[in-house]
């Protein structure tokens, strides 16, 4: 038993060690205007919380939630702009950033020379875009504590949901990346990420649209993540939180198979 077992686990800790190591080969290749580019990814978010859910919440006032608890609208608005931060900070990563590497800096045929797989490619790649991902989340959930729009502990709670959201979108972002053909396909991305920023029940309740719009909202990744933190920052959150992690799970994991395959076949090719 010792022999088979042994060697598969000293297998899963080497790649673990290269995954790893392509993460910190990123960290190593920072420059001090890129620090600049994540502060922009923590400001922004911040601006629709007090331009929308605290400026228009003022005129709005407290909205009710699907199971009849009262909120104020900041409070309502704040875990959506924290659940499209956390996509938008793992999108931008495993987008435009791989992409980059990938088909113009040609980095990743360098480092199929060495010992280092697509997939381990792929999930330290990931794990670099979740370093990004995490700082935006941790200090937006900052701000709601000291804003008063949810507790302490439920932002403890937030945090890791947060993470997998940016594990779950950064993967889809990476095998997105590996079918687009060009820069312009960038422009259709960036559509359809605002197309789920504006429609996730991220400003209104899934609830007050239509019922065939309501259906193909809830079907979306970012509602499934907006519900999640939001059922957590609130104190409300159910049974459906099941739902919504296996969701992301899914999409995390079909997102890291799809791309590690398809990057064996550009770099193999």
């Amino acid at each position: 038993m010792v022999a088979l077992v042994l060697p598969r686990l000293v297998n899963v800790a080497a790649a673990s060690r290269r995954s790893i190591s392509v993460a910190e080969r990123n960290v190593a290749a920072l420059k001090p205007v890129y620090w600049l580019l994540l502060a922009s990814g923590i400001v922004e978010p911040l601006l629709y919380l007090f331009s929308i859910g605290v400026g228009v919440g003022a005129l709005i006032g407290d909205l009710t939630l699907p199971g009849g608890e009262v909120v104020a609208y900041a409070a309502f608005v704040a875990p959506a702009m924290l659940a499209s931060s956390a996509m938008s900070g793992a999108l931008a990563e495993t987008t435009f950033n791989f992409y980059g590497k990938l088909k113009y800096m040609k980095l990743y045929d360098g480092v199929i020379a060495t010992p280092v797989q697509p997939f381990e490619i792929a999930l330290g790649e990931l794990g670099w875009a979740m370093l990004r991902g995490s700082a935006y989340s941790a200090a937006f959930l900052v701000v709601m504590v000291a804003m008063d729009l949810t507790t302490a502990a439920r932002a403890l709670v937030a945090l890791p949901a947060a993470v997998l959201v940016g594990f779950a979108f950064g993967a889809l972002g990476m095998a997105i990346s590996t079918l687009m053909r060009s820069w312009h396909d960038f422009d259709l991305m960036a559509s359809a990420q605002f197309t789920l920023f504006l429609f996730s029940g991220t400003f209104v309740p899934a609830q007050d649209y239509p019922a065939v719009l309501r259906w193909l909202v809830e079907a979306t990744p970012l509602y499934r993540a907006v519900h999640l933190i939001r059922g957590i920052s609130t104190g409300t959150v159910g049974g459906e939180w099941v739902l919504d992690v296996l969701y992301l799970l899914t999409v995390m994991t079909v997102g890291l198979l799809v791309a590690s395959r398809r990057m064996g076949r550009l770099l193999y090719g």
